[in-house]
Order: C-alpha cells, then structure tokens, then sequence
C-alpha cells in the first residue's frame, strides 16, 4: 500500500473513532506508526488532509456491478458498509456533517454524492428503469438510511438475507428486476 493510501485509510480511522476534532496531522501519524510530520509532508494542510481523506472515502465507495442480481449488489454494498465498511461509513457521516457546516468541504461532498448517484442511475437504466436518475435517488436514499439507522443504533443491523429482500421490494416498487 502507498504512503498516501495508509494516510488516507488512518485518517478515516481516526475522524470514525475520534470525529472531526480528533483528526490531525500528529494523530494519523501517530495511529499510522509514522514518523513524526510524514502526513503533513503529503498533505500540508488540514484542509488537504480532509480532501484526502474523503476521497479515499469516495473511491473505496465505489462498487463494480459485476453481480447480475441487482438486489444482491445492492443489498451486498448495504451489507459491506454495515460490517467491514463500518469505519469508513463513521467517518462518511462525519463528513457529512462538518459539510453542512464547512462550503469548502461541501463542494466535495456533493461531488461524491453526485457520483454515487450517476452510477446508480447508470446501473439502473442498465436494467431497464423507465425513470433511472429518480429511481437511483431512492435506491441510494433505501441503502442511506439503512446503513445509517444501523449504524447509529436506530436500528438492528439487517442480515445479508434481509437487505436482499428489502432491496428486491425496492426495485419491484420502481418497477425494476
């Protein structure tokens, strides 16, 4: 793994066990087992440490739709975001977060957003959504407010069975298979 993946993958450690307070450059150096001032060399600011960071989160957000199940890939993404994506998805809610609180942070949060959605779109036309960009929205808003409300406790964390079936009511509901 390059120097700037291990940044980027210990920054997100450190914003999902610390939130946005707790990241600096010290502390990723720290948690990371690097020398002192390695991340500032790479990212020299805090702000270019969070554009780092998030767009990490954003390309490990990424999915290759290589199942021809549709429900089983998104149900898989929900799944893999609840367990061993959990940290990346903390950190992901705390971006989103310091977004609204931050523009400089927004733009880049929307940007990513935007992608997710494009793709999803994408995918579902691929199926044959009458209405790919709408039914994307609430497909990504289902999968967000699953992973959220397992994530924060809201409620229990699906198993893999149940989110399949979820998904397949989600998509038999805008019309897709």
């Amino acid at each position: 793994m390059e120097r700037l993946e291990v940044i980027a993958d210990t920054a997100i450690e450190v914003i999902a066990a610390d939130g946005m307070r707790g990241l600096t450059h010290r502390a990723v150096d720290r948690a990371a087992g690097l020398p002192a001032g390695s991340t500032s060399y790479y990212a020299r600011t805090r702000a270019a440490l969070l554009s780092l960071a998030f767009a990490r989160i954003v390309e490990l957000d990424q999915v290759s739709a290589s199942s021809r199940d549709l429900a089983e890939l998104i149900a898989g993404y929900a799944f893999e975001a609840i367990t061993s994506g959990r940290t990346r998805m903390l950190a992901r809610y705390e971006f989103a977060l310091e977004a609204t609180r931050r523009p400089e942070l927004r733009a880049e949060y929307d940007s990513g957003g935007a992608l997710i959605r494009r793709r999803a779109a994408e995918v579902l036309a691929a199926a044959g959504s009458s209405d790919p960009v709408r039914h994307a929205g609430v497909v990504v808003d289902w999968m967000e407010g699953t992973i959220f409300g397992a994530l924060a406790g809201a409620s229990e964390p699906a198993s893999r069975e149940s989110l399949v079936r979820s998904a397949r009511e989600i998509l038999a509901g805008i019309g897709v298979s």
